[in-house]
Parts: C-alpha cells; structure tokens; sequence
C-alpha cells in the first residue's frame, strides 16, 4: 500500500532531529516508506516486521516514538501499542491504519492510549506534522516533569538551607550573646577600676591633711543625691559625683601652709594662687577624654550665682549647673571643716549659712535641693554611681567577712587612706590583709558596709 504525496506542500522541519522512531509494519514496501520519509528531515528510523520484533528493539534501545500498523499477525497495533504504553509510557505512540474499523480503533485509543492515528494512504506532509507536533508535545512534557523535579529539588534544598541558616543564625546569635556578656563584663569590670582609680587620685590630697579624710567622698555623695533630686540625667548625675570626687585636684601643688589655711585668713597672693586651684584642676584633667564633663565642672566651682565668683565671673544659669551644684555641696563642708573661715561650724549651722546666701553665692534651686534632702528625713546612701539596683546594706566588723561578699561602701582609714571600693568582691586573700591592717600599729578598727545579699546590685 502506497503513501499518497502532496507536490505543493514542503515539509516541516522537525521539532528534535536526533529524536528516534520505531516504524512497526509487516508490509516490507510500507517500511521502506516510512524509512524515506523520514530519514529526509534527520530522524533516526529504526523498524519493526511485528509487535514481537518491535518489543524486542524497545527493550535494546530507547525510542521517542513508535508507529505500529493495526493489521500485523499474532500481535496486532492495538495491542502491541498496549505493550508499550505499558512498560515505556513516555514513548509517543501512532497508529496506522488502512480500513475503517471503528472498533480497532477504539480499542488502540483506550488499550494503548495512542497520540494520534493516520489513514493509510496517508499524506506525507500531514503524517511529518503530526509527529513533529508529537514530538514537540513530549519534550514539552518531558521539560515540564524535568522542570518539576528541580523545582522539588531546589525546594528540598532551600528547606535545607534554611534549617541549616537558621542553626547557623542561633549559633551565631549565642555566640554573639556571649560575646555581649563577655564585653559588659569587661567594661562593667573597666568602669569600676576606673572609678576606683579616681577616687584613689581624690585621696591624695586628704592624705596631706587628716581633717580632709572622706571629704571628696561627701562632697561627691552629697552632690549626687542633689542632682537626682532635682531630676537630672543619669550621664549628667554621673559626671557631677566624679566632678565631687576630684574637685580638689587643683590644690596637689599647694603649700601645705596654703592647703589649711583658710579662705578668710590669706593675703592678697594666697588668694590669687588659691582662686586658680579650679582651672588647674581642669588642666590635669584635660587629656582625658572620659572626664570631658567632670573637667567642666571642676574649672567653674568658684563662680557665684550673682557674678561675683572666679575666674570668668560667670552668673545666674550661664554657670553649669553641674557647677553650681559642687559650689554649694563644697562649701557646705569646707564650713564644717575651718577652711572657708576660722570658726568650724556645725552642720546645722552651715546649712543655715548656705539658705542665707541662696540667689546671691548659690542657686536658689539648687539650695532648695540641698535643703530639702538635708531637712527630710535621714537616709544612709553608699557613695556609688547611679543606674545600680538598689539593695540593702548592713554594717560588720573584720571578724564577720565572708568571700562573695560585696562592698557597699567606700572602705577608707580614718587618714583618708582608700583601701577598697564599692562593689569590691571580697575573697580570702583581701579578708586576710583586711584583718591584718586592722591589727597592725598604724592600723585601727575597720567598719564595713556590705550588701545583704550575696551579689552585686
């Protein structure tokens, strides 16, 4: 049986010209048709006389598509198409047919599930389109199940790269954290040695003065508990204790004649060489970043509210409050001490002096603060920074320390000697050489503030 030809159609070129296809026909002259047809475009053509025969070369080598006749002895199209939809499902499958058995076809369509069939004699154009789309139908489909795959596979993959992201991001946030801890501790551990380091420098000069011992210690508490009472912020309350603690730092290079001599009692040059002792302290203070605020401080302690002070004669809210602060707190305990004039007087009595020159040497605010907190009722405060938690204190002997405890006091001599500051962790090494100084000849009895819990607020 001859292929009809259409001589005014051209050929269309094929989807895949490496594509493979099984032609299955016991009619060697149909074969050979097929064969020429479609060789022409670059198919690779393999063939078949019978189903059994074709199995057989499926079963070798793959194929893209299979054309089987319907009419083949002991294996017909229908069938063999069976066969191979069975065990090779992604194989195209044609049938070929040369009579209008409706039956036969009907049974190729759903026993072997066929693409398409084509009457015999077929037209050679018609039959190359329909395998090209055939062809074109399968790689679309074979790239869609490819596609699929991967999209499988790549979602697997982002699902193991997110569980293994999100174990790196809780390893790399505990490290992280740790880290954290690690730096707070240790700038915790660096703001305590630097405090400690100023108050050891504030104690130089009540070294050369036994009446001064602990004075830069209460001019430091006092000041603070003012500028908290008055609201400030926690950086300016911080810089306004550290001010307290050095505020005498300008006198290192006094006489020791001038060191105690009081204000009312010098002559015209001990006077000049006094009034510099705020600027000078400022100076030694100036290399030090950290103490920017405190230094400001410290330069403007001898100005007054109503101009007359020294040495820039500054008045009313141009002088910092910071200033105006440890002006008031400063002199409230020189009176005390004799070094403002020759008489001590006590405290009652220099608070009564400090209200009476409020809004003429001192801030009417601030003196109102400092009256307030001195008139309420009485409240024992350690000298520390602000921001800790507060929490109670109790107050031991040598005999009663015990490691792990922690220093809620400065721990001075009555000389004005520091031996240890606040928020020292006691261990057995420092309870011995405690205990020690205590008993030695120039020691004397030591009694210490520590918190009642065993743990640093």
């Amino acid at each position: 049986m001859s292929a009809q030809h259409a001589p005014a159609a051209t050929a269309p070129a094929p989807a895949d010209k490496a594509a493979r296809i099984l032609c299955v026909d016991d009619e060697p002259n149909i074969l050979s048709s097929l064969r020429r047809l479609l060789r022409a475009p670059g198919y690779q053509v393999l063939q078949a006389e019978s189903g059994a025969a074709g199995l057989a070369l499926l079963q070798a080598e793959p194929v893209d598509l299979v054309i089987s006749d319907m009419r083949m002895p002991e294996m017909d199209g229908a069938r063999f198409l069976e066969h191979v939809r069975a065990k090779w499902p992604d194989t195209i499958r044609l049938l070929l047919t040369g009579y209008s058995d409706v039956q036969s076809i009907l049974a190729a369509i759903n026993r072997g599930e066929i693409y398409r069939y084509v009457t015999k004699p077929w037209n050679d154009d018609d039959l190359l389109l329909i395998i090209r789309h055939a062809l074109e139908r399968r790689q679309l489909e074979q790239e869609k199940l490819r596609l699929e795959a991967l999209t499988v596979q790549q979602n697997e993959n982002l699902r193991e790269l997110n569980v293994k992201l999100e174990d790196k991001v809780k390893e790399r946030t505990r490290e992280l954290k740790n880290a954290l801890e690690s730096l707070q501790g240790a700038n915790e551990k660096l703001k305590n040695n630097f405090l400690t380091s100023i108050k050891v420098l504030s104690s130089l000069i009540e070294m050369r003065d036994r009446n001064l011992a602990g004075h830069s210690r209460q001019v430091a508490d006092l000041a603070r508990r003012i500028a908290l009472k008055m609201g400030l912020e926690t950086q300016e309350v911080r810089e306004i204790f550290v001010a307290g603690l050095l505020h005498n730092l300008g006198k290192i290079a006094f006489a020791d004649d001038l060191l105690v001599k009081p204000v009312t009692s010098m002559s015209a040059d001990d006077l000049t060489a006094y009034r510099k002792y705020p600027a000078r302290g400022a100076q030694l203070l100036m290399p030090l970043d950290e103490l920017a605020g405190a230094a400001a401080i410290v330069k403007d302690q001898l100005e007054r509210f109503d101009g007359e002070g020294f040495p820039s004669h500054l008045s009313g809210f141009n002088i910092p409050l910071g200033a105006r602060i440890l002006s008031l707190v400063s002199d409230y305990f020189n009176l005390q001490l004799g070094t403002l004039m020759q008489r001590k007087l006590r405290p009652e009595e220099a608070r009564a002096a400090i209200m009476q020159y409020s809004g003429k040497r001192y801030d009417p605010q601030v003196a109102a603060a400092f009256n307030e907190l001195l008139c309420g009722p009485p409240k024992a405060e350690p000298a520390q920074l602000p921001g800790k938690r507060e929490v109670p204190e109790v107050l031991i002997g040598t005999a009663d320390l015990r490691p792990d405890m922690v220093i809620a006091r400065d721990l001075v001599t009555e000389e004005g000697v520091l031996l240890l500051s606040a928020g020292h962790h006691m261990d057995e090494r420092m309870i011995r050489q405690i205990r020690e100084f205590e008993v030695s000849p120039s020691g004397s009895r030591l009694d210490i503030h520590v918190y009642s819990e065993r743990s640093e607020p």
